[in-house]
Formats: C-alpha cells, structure tokens, sequence
C-alpha cells in the first residue's frame, strides 16, 4: 500500500522513523511519500519537503512566515492527488496538519492521526475537527483519551512511544562516549535549547552562563541536526561549553542533570531518569497570546502528566542566571531535590505504558487502513 506522511518538526521525524518501520515489517509492499526530515528519509521514505523549511514557531513567527505557509498548502495537496495514497499519516504539526486532514478526508482518502494536538491545553473546540476530518486519532499522553471521551470521541491510547525510543537506545560506557567526542571525564550537564532558532535565541545565552559556575561539570550544548553549528557558536563564545550536534540521547544517558527547553524534551530527559530543570522563554507578544489562549498549569510533560510540580519549571522573566543557578544546585546529587525527582520519575514510567507502542500503532493502522 502507498503511504503520506506529514510531519513537519523534530519530534515528529523521530517518531515518525519508528512508525514507518513497524508499518515495513507488517506491510512488505509499503511505498511512503511525505514530508519530513533524515531520520524519515532514512527509512526509506521519498522527501518531498525537508522539515528544516517548516519549523515556525509561535504566533507572530507564523504571521511573518504566511505566504510561505499558504504556498506550502498548495503544494501539499498537489503532491497527494498526485501520489494517490491509500492513507495520509500526520504526525503531529497541528497547525498545518488539522487544515490539510479537512482538504484529505473531503476528497476522500484514509485519514490517520498520530500524536494529538494539545486540544486540552488550548482551542478545545478543535476535538470536532479531529472528529470530522480524521478517521483515527493516536494519542501518547495518558490523560487525552479520557479528555477526548468527556467530548464523546474515541480515540487510541497504546503508551507513549518514547518509551520505546529510549528502551532502543544503546548507551556506551561514560569514558568510552568521552573519548569519542574529545570530553573532559568530568560529570555533564545537558543544555537542551530548543529544536528552533526562536527558541536557541532566546535561552542558550543564559543557559551557557552557568559553566563558570560549576567548574567541577562540564557543559554540553545538545545541538538539532536542522540547526548549523554557526548558530549555536555565536551564543556560546568563549564560555567554557562544548556543542555535539545529532547525540542528544548519548548526551541525557552520560548526563548528571539538565536545562530542558520545554517539550518533548522534558519527557525524553525524565526517561533518562535525568533531573532538570525545565525553561521557556520566548518573544514577548508570542508568550502573551499563548499564556491568554492556554488552559494548564504546568508547560512541561512531566508535570502536566503527573498533575503536580514534580520537576522546577522557570518561565521568561522566571528564566535567569541566579534562578538557573539556585536550582541547578538542588538537583545534582546531594541535592534536596535529587532524590525527590528520581521517585517522581518512578511513577512517570508507570504511567506511559510498556514497550512495543510503535508496533502496536502499527498494527492498528493497518488494520484501518485495509478496512473497507
């Protein structure tokens, strides 16, 4: 069968990937066509546009970027008609990807939703539109298949597949991966900033502060594929901080503790039984209109699936040097809080499942898909 996939981020590359290759080994005819970045091509999928022409991020960044966003509309539906697919899987992207599921379903092909908007956060009115646009919507959060049934929709729930994405991971010995990428054998810390330039722009200028402070770790700056190494170095300067650009999973198994950009990141590092602290900042007039339109009490994962603060969220004015460093602290071994966040990571994990989410995804899309 021919499959379309769009997914327009990091995260959904990362998830897609996996998704493809369970669909492979249960469809051995599968043909995919889509949008996405390496790890998607890698599977063997046709890119037809590159996820590093997609990510605007935030309200006005969106505005800025509208005429592009339009184009990108009309080229998709031209390369679908085109492809014929017996199904389009859309892989996160809620802002394009909920406006191309209603021009798929009105003519006619098979129509799947993999990882769900976070309708719960804000735009709850959108629920219909995933009930009238998609034939099947995967969620990967615990708490959205209740959420969707107050709305009387059904929806699938298999666990989170980053379960399955950390379970794969193969970690090296700690001198081993410091060998290989000219480390010093100190303890490090992770600095995550984000997969945008938006994002990057806004808090790796702070986060590299901390390395004069903690002389005995080492700073690592994770750096996203799509982003060029220039980029990151022109925040970085002289401080102390080394960029390893495409080993962010080698980077949270060998850390001691991190700065997390709010995200799926947040989640990732949990898995790594990492403690973090978690950061957001961004430009003024995005984060006015997103804290208006929002419904949460928590920005990170971790939290918002556990309902409680389980992990130190420090958001735009919050986001500061002497902040960063007064928490930090607290969660390095020794730390009051140390200890604490390993046991609230305990029950994260008991929450999101057990292995074989993908395959199990998988199996129920095919299932759909071949469903007259």
């Amino acid at each position: 069968m021919k499959y379309f996939i769009l997914a327009g981020e990091a995260s959904g590359d990362l998830h897609g990937s996996h998704l493809i290759r369970e669909i492979k080994k249960i469809d051995n005819d599968a043909i995919f066509y889509g949008w996405g970045g390496d790890m998607i091509e890698n599977e063997g999928v046709k890119i037809l546009k590159h996820i590093r022409e997609l990510a605007f991020m935030g309200f006005v960044e969106v505005l800025q970027n509208i005429l592009t966003i339009k184009k990108n509309f009309k080229t998709c539906k031209k390369q679908i008609k085109e492809f014929n697919p017996d199904a389009v899987i859309f892989i996160d992207y809620p802002g394009f990807n909920l406006r191309m599921a209603k021009w798929v379903k009105k003519h006619h092909y098979k129509s799947l939703y993999f990882i769900s908007p976070n309708v719960w956060a804000w735009k709850a009115s959108r629920v219909y539109k995933i009930r009238d646009y998609t034939d099947r919507m995967y969620t990967i959060l615990p708490f959205e298949k209740e959420f969707y049934a107050s709305y009387n929709i059904d929806v699938e729930y298999f666990g989170h597949p980053l379960v399955d994405v950390v379970n794969e991971h193969k970690k090296s010995s700690f001198d081993s991966f410091c060998e290989q990428n000219n480390l010093e054998k100190k303890p490090i810390i992770a600095l995550m900033a984000g997969s945008r330039k938006q994002e990057i722009k806004h808090m790796l200028p702070i986060m590299v502060e901390l390395a004069l402070d903690f002389p005995d770790y080492q700073f690592i700056v994770t750096g996203a594929p799509s982003i060029d190494k220039d980029f990151y170095l022109q925040f970085i300067k002289n401080k102390p901080v080394k960029l390893l650009s495409g080993k962010t999973y080698d980077i949270l198994s060998h850390s001691t503790a991190g700065l997390i950009t709010s995200g799926t990141a947040t989640l990732e590092a949990a898995l790594f039984n990492l403690p973090q602290i978690v950061c957001y900042k961004g430009g003024a007039l995005s984060v006015i209109i997103a804290r208006i339109v929002a419904n949460v009490k928590y920005i990170s994962l971790v939290n918002l699936i556990l309902d409680k603060n389980a992990v130190k969220e420090l958001i735009q004015k919050d986001l500061t040097k002497q902040n960063l460093k007064q928490e930090l602290t607290k969660i390095l071994p020794n730390g009051e809080k140390y200890q604490q966040i390993k046991e609230n990571y305990l029950s994260l994990s008991n929450k999101l499942n057990q292995p074989g989410i993908y395959k199990r995804i998988a199996t129920n899309m095919l299932t759909r898909v071949t469903k007259k």
